[in-house]
């Protein structure tokens, strides 16, 4: 997320974002760089408007979570939130981290 960040932070200075600027930022964060995922970030970014991305961003509706109760009970969900978190544990012990194909369709997602 701190690289997208990186990238609105040069575009609402009037910036351009490439990997020279992103990097600066980042580092300028204290944040250990990833050349890759700065590569990723800058190539997904070229042909988005990102103004118009934002705007986008901002006028999408946004779905309320479930609660509990909702789900099927207190009890159930507590089980369910448990499963949840031992799964999601597993998955980061497996995950090494995302490809660069997967980095650069999460940022076409995001902005186009």
């Amino acid at each position: 997320m701190e690289y997208v960040y990186a990238a609105l932070l040069l575009h609402y200075g009037k910036q351009p974002i490439n990997e020279e600027n992103v990097i600066k930022v980042l580092q300028a964060a204290g944040i250990q760089v990833d050349e890759v995922r700065v590569k990723a970030l800058v190539a997904a970014l070229k042909e988005v408007n990102i103004d118009e991305a934002i705007k986008t961003a901002v006028a999408m509706p946004v779905a309320a979570p479930t609660t509990t109760t909702q789900a099927g009970g207190a009890a159930a969900g507590g089980e369910q939130k448990a499963e949840a978190k031992a799964e999601e544990k597993k998955a980061e012990e497996k995950k090494e981290g995302p490809s660069e194909e997967e980095i650069a369709a999460g940022l076409a997602s995001l902005f186009g």
